[in-house]
């Protein structure tokens, strides 16, 4: 008799309530069967770089580990110099996004995101309640984004501190916003806003610049006394181009962005799909009025002024349109069936314009009907198939401990369909071997990058001590192997690996190691000294170039 796998038995469940509850329990599997794959993936394309590596065991050493015929070189560290005007890299570094130099796959622009600051490894403790003006100024400085210029010679990738590109966009950068709330009451009036902080995940236009998406802002404009309605936006850069005004787009809407992921439509819109890491929150995705046009370059980037901002209802397949006109609709729908609650009342009134909507974007969502989940975090698209991958990592408050990947398919295969169905790609648990998937990619192939984010307080923990140090794991999404995980690296102790990106041959995979030794107490006695070089005193935070990949193109 055939085993029945737990994944195949998810399969069979169907894509309702009842798939869901046994995706998020972290079960054991049908099979017995407690732990990833270990065994030797095999490439499907000779053209990609396919899965030539035996899987590692989970770790709980302080390294950076990876397979057999791979290795890293530290790009950049937290504090590093990175041009001739003194700058240095931030800290918590997170997305990377990059962006070749006459085409080459081996010399290039990099973007990379600052999450947050650290009182132990940064700025030191408050003075009683408050920050003095000088951590304040660190505490902005570290948290935005790094331009830096990489290169690979003699088969070492090194940062270029020379480079005329080189810059940081921080939290005291001035940046204009964009979109239906600029200039509005919604946001005080503003135009221009001081800065960019929490940046978390983020995504690459179709015209070559960078969307950096601001996350958990709330605790970084408490502490500097800024307008929260200015935070909480989708920012665009061009790494080449100091003259581009970096801008806030606010017709993609405000709440806790992960990710962008932008593709067309099937008339030639852009199209971007979005998560809100909170738990309880919504998918969303922006589908613009205009068309994209190649030859229009970065001309492009006014498609995000303009178009409608829609959220997911699963248990309907639906998309719902975040508009006025939907809003009122909804009200007078619950007035006539007696239905509005003073919650209900209380953001009626602060909903008077497509403005308001926009900076109130959750809050509006869910009273329209969108489907409450359990911390979307990054959206992908499936490079070959256009099907919609989500990390939802986890949510505590449901039992949803170990998180699972979501599968959106559009009706037809069109990005700007108002309807989808969905199902359960892969759960996290003992059975997969990996627990609250994060930031996700493809490779060419179609597998399925995922990193994990097991808080740094609970690992090696509970009902996290089976998983070590959190991770990257590949996940084919096709073939004898689909769904199942295959672990690819360890992060050092108490890190999260974050914002994988390859380069255009696939020969090298750019990671971020976030925050080692994140639960220090004393600066004096770390948890972690990683990346462990000679002269540092602390760990720090760093981007990673990893080689050894065997395809390419």
């Amino acid at each position: 008799m055939t085993k029945l796998s737990r994944r195949k038995f998810l399969t069979y469940v169907g894509t309702g309530v009842a798939a869901i509850t046994v995706a998020s329990s972290g079960i054991t599997p049908l099979t017995g069967q407690a732990v990833a794959s270990t065994k030797t993936t095999k490439k499907s394309n000779t053209k990609g770089k396919g899965l030539d590596f035996k899987a590692i065991e989970p770790s709980d050493k302080d390294e950076l580990l990876l397979p057999k015929g791979y290795q890293y070189d530290v790009v950049a560290a937290y504090g590093d110099t990175i041009n001739k005007q003194g700058d240095t890299f931030g800290f918590n570094n997170d997305l990377t996004v990059y962006f070749p130099i006459k085409d080459s796959s081996d010399h290039g622009l990099l973007w990379v995101n600052h999450e947050y600051s650290s009182d132990v490894f940064v700025t030191g403790p408050k003075n009683g309640d408050t920050y003095s003006k000088e951590q304040i100024e660190k505490i902005l400085y570290v948290q935005g984004g790094s331009i830096i210029e990489v290169k690979k010679e003699k088969g070492k990738w090194k940062m270029m501190t020379d480079s005329k590109y080189a810059r940081r966009i921080t939290g005291l950068t001035p940046i204009s916003l964009t979109g239906p709330a600029a200039g509005t009451h919604a946001v005080s009036g503003a135009k221009k806003v001081q800065g960019t902080f929490a940046n978390c995940s983020g995504g690459k236009t179709l015209w070559n610049t960078v969307l950096t998406c601001e996350e958990n802002f709330e605790r970084t404009c408490e502490d500097a006394s800024l307008n929260e309605t200015h935070y909480g936006w989708v920012v665009e850069i061009d790494p080449f181009d100091s003259n581009f005004t970096v801008r806030k787009h606010t017709a993609l809407g405000r709440f806790h962005h992960e990710n962008t992921a932008m593709g067309l439509s099937k008339d030639n819109r852009v199209v971007v799909y979005m998560g809100d890491d909170v738990k309880d929150a919504c998918v969303y995705k922006f589908i613009s009025n205009g068309k994209y046009n190649e030859k229009d370059g970065t001309k492009n980037a006014k498609l995000l002024e303009d178009g409608t901002l829609y959220a997911a209802n699963f248990a309907k397949g639906t998309w719902l349109p975040l508009t006025m006109e939907s809003f009122e609709e909804k009200v007078n729908e619950m007035k006539e069936e007696g239905k509005l609650t003073e919650e209900d009342q209380a953001l009626i009134n602060k909903i008077t314009s497509l403005a308001d909507i926009l900076v109130h974007t959750h809050e509006v969502a869910i009273f329209l009907g969108a489907t409450p989940t359990d911390r979307p975090e990054d959206v992908e698209i499936h490079p070959k198939d256009q099907t919609i991958y989500i990390a939802h990592t986890n949510n505590s408050d449901h039992g949803n401990i170990h998180g699972h990947i979501t599968k959106i398919i559009e009706k037809e295969d069109d990005l700007g369909s108002p309807t989808f169905d969905f199902e359960i790609f892969a759960a996290g648990g003992r059975q997969s071997g990996f627990s609250a998937p994060d930031n996700l990619t493809f490779d060419d192939d179609g597998n399925l990058w995922t990193v994990t984010d097991i808080s740094s307080s609970k690992l090696n923990k509970d009902a996290f001590q089976a998983f070590k140090n959190n991770g990257v794991f590949v996940i084919p999404t096709s073939g004898k192997d689909g769904g199942v995980a295959f672990q690819f690296a360890s992060a050092p102790v108490e890190a999260e690996l974050t914002g994988p990106f390859f380069t255009p041959n696939e020969k090298t995979l750019f990671l971020s190691v976030q925050h080692p030794g994140e639960e220090t107490e004393d600066k004096n006695k770390p948890t972690s000294m990683w990346p462990h070089r000679k002269g540092d005193t602390i760990p720090r935070p760093a981007v990673v170039a990893i080689t050894g990949f065997k395809g390419g193109k």
